[in-house]
């Protein structure tokens, strides 16, 4: 698809009851995507969704067969959307609940986020992913003109956020506190979770001191790397943790003890 097309396609979808504005979300809102990445439709709405006209619209193109769910079919906080394959391409549209979203953004303008166990989300669902969304997406389709408002307004990355995510750096330290009785039990899976938490909430940390958004997971460790405040080194150090826990109790000590020291330097880093 290019971008007519998914203009065209933004178009079609803005029309459909319930949907009050389209968006780009993803690598290609970011201008970062391959030509085989996937094509990530935002699908903003209010009230009742008529699910019933975006199945008719799937079909149309890309098939029968195409997977289009209720709202909150993919849990509570991804919501829903469908899983098209359009021209050979992946596209998906996600569901998001605009009136929601923008709840979610006043509560990162007071410092307040929530973490949700989500289906995809082995971190876990961070709420203020909504406000990044917005904030980093390509508005395509938007007659009402909310989405393009909400998205100019989250450019600003809010400093209450940013502090909450600071200050939550200490869960970071109480998974390396737990990480030792994987090592002590010589339960690598165990210590492997522990490192992974500690891992992200620190990406988190980092973001919110550079004021930037971090959406998910995924490259999470690159993107924590790039930023001013992150410790020398950072990425190599946290992705060898993980590639390299160790099965006995005193290699997994020794994981443990340099996931501690790269801990302490991304607390040196944010503090300033």
């Amino acid at each position: 698809m290019d971008d007519l097309a998914v203009g065209a396609l933004a178009g079609q979808l803005a029309r459909i009851p319930g949907v009050v504005a389209v968006a780009l979300g993803g690598s290609r809102a970011r201008g970062t995507h391959r030509p085989d990445s996937d094509v990530d439709l935002g699908l903003y709405y209010r009230g009742e969704l008529d699910v019933a006209a975006l199945r008719e619209l799937a079909v149309q193109v890309a098939g029968e067969g195409s997977t289009v769910t209720e709202p909150g079919g993919w849990g509570p906080w991804v919501d829903g959307g469908a899983w098209l394959t359009v021209g050979g391409l992946r596209v998906d549209w996600i569901y998001r609940d605009l009136d929601r979203v923008r709840r979610v953004w006043a509560e990162c303008r007071e410092g307040r986020y929530e973490v949700a166990v989500q289906t995809g989300h082995p971190l876990g669902f961070y709420s203020h992913a909504y406000a990044g969304e917005a904030a980093l997406c390509r508005v395509l389709a938007d007659p009402t003109g909310e989405l393009t408002a909400l998205r100019e307004s989250a450019q600003a990355y809010p400093p209450a956020l940013g502090g909450a995510l600071v200050r939550g750096l200490w869960e970071a330290g109480f998974c390396l506190d737990l990480a030792r009785y994987g090592a002590a039990g010589a339960d690598p899976v165990y210590a492997a979770g522990c490192l992974f938490r500690a891992v992200g909430v620190a990406c988190h940390a980092l973001h919110g001191r550079a004021g930037r958004w971090l959406i998910n997971e995924k490259g999470m460790v690159a993107s924590a790397g790039r930023l001013p405040p992150a410790p020398p080194g950072f990425a190599v150090r946290a992705q060898r943790l993980l590639g390299r826990v160790g099965e006995s109790p005193e290699r997994i000590e020794e994981t443990v003890a340099a996931a501690q020291a790269l801990l302490a330097d991304v607390r040196a880093a944010v503090a300033g």
